[in-house]
């Protein structure tokens, strides 16, 4: 065996255990995260726990000073101070405690950004090596498209409508729907076909002639 044989089987070796590698890191990344996740729910739960039963306290002496009230008689033997006090103390209990499930919430959205990020990157390279890719397409003012139902789209072979952003709104497809103003779809589909969508969605550029006028009024603005 050549040492030109054994250098390329070496060179395989390598790369192959480089992309193992990778993988085990990304899969370890990712069970690192979902625990961290877990954690913060755990801990979320945690305090709304202590926030019932902070309520549970308070109402326990409320309900001590009820009691403690003559037979009819709206006051109370308990000094007002004493009540304003427990009052004011489980008020900013309950606020400290919401703070701190606010920093858990805020951590959790972090987090889960970070893993829908990576998802999103695996998935583009995934794409990428078999020439495709997902795209997002703006639909502006004078798009071709406005007014059609998705049915009357004549899209390539490869190229599929995965959803619609309309607003805050996620809209999945349907034959029937009509494209809007400020509609976002998003396609998946190869890269040559989604560079035809593109083509055939954006507005027309303007190919009227242009009057004498508004020629001398552009040139007039300019500085």
């Amino acid at each position: 065996m050549s040492l030109e044989l054994l250098g390329r089987i070496q060179q395989e070796l390598s790369v192959t255990g480089s992309a193992i590698y990778e993988t085990v890191l990304a899969l370890a990344e990712r069970a690192n995260r979902k625990v961290q996740v877990l954690r913060l729910h755990n801990q979320a739960s945690t305090v709304l726990t202590q926030m019932e039963q902070v309520h549970g306290e308070l109402g326990r002496e409320i309900a001590t000073l009820c009691a403690r009230r003559p037979p009819f008689s709206h006051e109370s033997t308990m000094p007002s101070d004493q009540l304003e006090q427990s009052l004011v103390q489980a008020s900013l209990r309950v606020q400290q405690l919401k703070q701190t499930l606010l920093s858990v919430d805020s951590l959790i959205r972090e987090l889960k950004l970070e893993t829908i990020h990576q998802e999103l990157i695996t998935l583009q390279q995934d794409l990428s090596l078999r020439a495709a890719a997902i795209e997002r397409f703006p639909i502006s003012k004078g798009s071709p498209v406005i007014g059609k139902s998705l049915a009357a789209l004549v899209l390539p072979t490869s190229v599929r409508l995965v959803t619609i952003l309309r607003g805050p709104i996620l809209v999945p497809p349907d034959s029937n729907l009509t494209v809007r103003v400020n509609d976002v779809l998003v396609f998946i589909g190869l890269q040559a076909d989604l560079a035809q969508v593109i083509t055939e969605f954006t507005p027309a550029p303007d190919t009227r002639p242009r009057s004498i006028e508004s020629v001398i009024a552009s040139s007039a603005r300019r500085p």
